[in-house]
């Protein structure tokens, strides 16, 4: 599903609602100067929300800033093993780590 997805989302198995806000982002991503009434309309009629296009237009715009800034500062990239433990840590213990007593 994720390889159908990353080669073509308009024709992979995803939801209409799910292509249709994966278009919109493609939209932000590549000409966000030119999103107009009706691609925010479009979206909407999909199934998504005011707050859920605004999270698609945050979430997007604050990835594109991070690999930027990752790009013209140097910053490397973390090796594959770093990933793995990063994957199996939010795997086992979520995003949320309670405070110690």
């Amino acid at each position: 599903m994720v390889q159908s997805v990353l080669e073509d989302f308009s024709a992979s198995k995803l939801s209409e609602k799910e292509k249709a806000l994966l278009a919109f982002v493609d939209k932000v991503n590549r000409t966000s100067n030119q999103i107009k009434q009706e691609d925010i309309d479009e979206a909407k009629r999909a199934g998504w929300s005011d707050e859920a296009l605004y999270d698609a237009i945050t979430v997007c715009s604050l990835f594109n800033f991070y690999n930027r800034w990752i790009d013209a500062t140097g910053v490397h990239d973390m090796p594959q093993s770093a990933y793995e433990f990063s994957g199996q840590r939010l795997k086992e213990y979520g995003y949320f780590r309670e405070a110690d007593e």
